[in-house]
């Protein structure tokens, strides 16, 4: 691919297409371990269990202002939960879309009222300005958005149904915190200091559309030198 050539460019879509459409082989084999997920096949979005439900006094996306579209000022999130094992845990997720900053609730359980906890203890710890508004899927984990809103000051907005891209930042930060807790696994022995000790790797790691900035020094430019350094030491000690 040229990137300053457009007629020259191919989607990620194309590229998948023609990796998955090779004959079964060595080569094919070692392609598809280069994909972030490294999956041996293609797989639709799971059908399974419908999280989908009636909530109360939804807000659409498409009712957002113009400033959460357009990413220029931090405070405006994506949620959502990637599952365990038989879908009897769940990890919340949150990436802010201007920064790419990541938090990480621990939840008891998938319920609404554990959502709730879980989200407005993490979203708390951020500064008033910098937890506006979510966008989230109408999974009914979120059933109590109100109470949310009450107790964080965020605004929450629902995308459309079976529409992932509304909320294209957050899937692919789950993707890339499927190779820290891989499906399958039982997320519920997950401590909130080792989640958040997982979103500080992200966090930390440089990002191409960040300029090669990380999210935790744009987030958090005025402490960004004080965590690094700690972390650094409790990484020295363990």
């Amino acid at each position: 691919m040229n990137p300053d050539e457009p007629t020259l460019q191919v989607s990620h879509e194309t590229i998948y297409t023609a990796l998955y459409a090779m004959p079964r082989g060595a080569l094919r084999t070692e392609l598809i371990a280069c994909l972030r997920q490294a999956r041996k096949s293609r797989r639709p979005r799971a059908r399974g269990e419908d999280r989908r439900g009636t909530i109360p006094n939804m807000t659409s996306i498409h009712r957002r202002p113009p400033e959460i579209d357009a990413r220029i000022i931090p405070g405006h999130w994506e949620g959502d939960l990637i599952k365990g094992a038989r879908n009897a845990s769940a990890v919340g997720t949150l990436v802010e879309r201007t920064t790419l900053f990541v938090t990480l609730a621990r939840l008891d359980n998938a319920s609404a009222a554990a959502a709730v906890t879980g989200f407005s203890t993490v979203l708390n710890r951020v500064a008033a300005q910098r937890r506006l508004s979510m966008t989230y899927d109408q999974g009914r984990e979120m059933a109590h958005h109100a109470r949310l809103s009450e107790l964080t000051g965020v605004m929450v907005y629902f995308a459309d149904p079976h529409s992932p891209w509304q909320r294209g930042i957050n899937e692919n930060t789950n993707g890339l915190l499927r190779q820290y807790f891989p499906k399958g696994m039982d997320l519920s022995g997950f401590t909130q200091a080792e989640l958040d000790a997982v979103a500080w790797q992200l966090n930390t790691r440089p990002r191409k559309t960040l300029g090669w900035k990380c999210p935790a020094e744009l987030f958090m430019p005025e402490s960004f030198d004080f965590f690094k350094h700690h972390h650094q030491l409790v990484a020295l000690r363990t």
